[in-house]
């Protein structure tokens, strides 16, 4: 398998530590109300399903590798795909609110503000194009544009 591009859209460092925080004002909250072993046992579940929530929301995989380009779970050939553009903040912005099209497909993450718009050419795929967070999206818009041979500075 020759991998062009690889990212993974893991939580920022602050969301887990804003996480724990909670976590430990539920435990302060407990240990002063119910016994200690009721309160320990709470505050384990909640760091538990703190722990699972953010792992899982930030599992999102980004791989452009044998041809195809995949984004979570979403998989697509390079020969249904069109041109691939990198956008700043401002930009993503706008693709993601007034510019939308209600087709897109969107993985769209708040603390990732840069996307990249990859056009769909499928005619069978109901959605236009593929909107997608992430931290390199000129690495990821000159990977796709590699893997399909279209430019958009052409």
């Amino acid at each position: 398998m020759v991998t062009a591009y690889d990212e993974r859209l893991a939580v920022p460092l602050r969301w887990w530590v804003q996480g724990s925080m909670l976590v430990a004002s539920l435990w302060l909250a407990m240990i002063v109300a119910v016994p200690g072993a009721l309160a320990w046992g709470v505050t384990a579940v909640a760091l538990a399903l703190l722990t699972l929530l953010l792992r899982s929301y930030g599992s999102t995989r980004i791989v452009v590798a044998d041809g195809v380009l995949r984004v979570g779970r979403a998989r697509i050939e390079a020969h249904h795909l069109g041109l691939a553009w990198s956008l700043d903040a401002d930009q993503a912005r706008r693709a993601a609110g007034v510019e939308a099209d209600a087709r897109a497909y969107l993985v769209l993450r708040p603390y990732l503000k840069r996307a990249v718009k990859v056009e769909i050419t499928d005619p069978a795929d109901p959605a236009p194009y593929w909107l997608v967070s992430t931290r390199h999206p000129d690495a990821l818009a000159g990977a796709v544009g590699a893997l399909t041979g279209r430019d958009p500075a052409l």
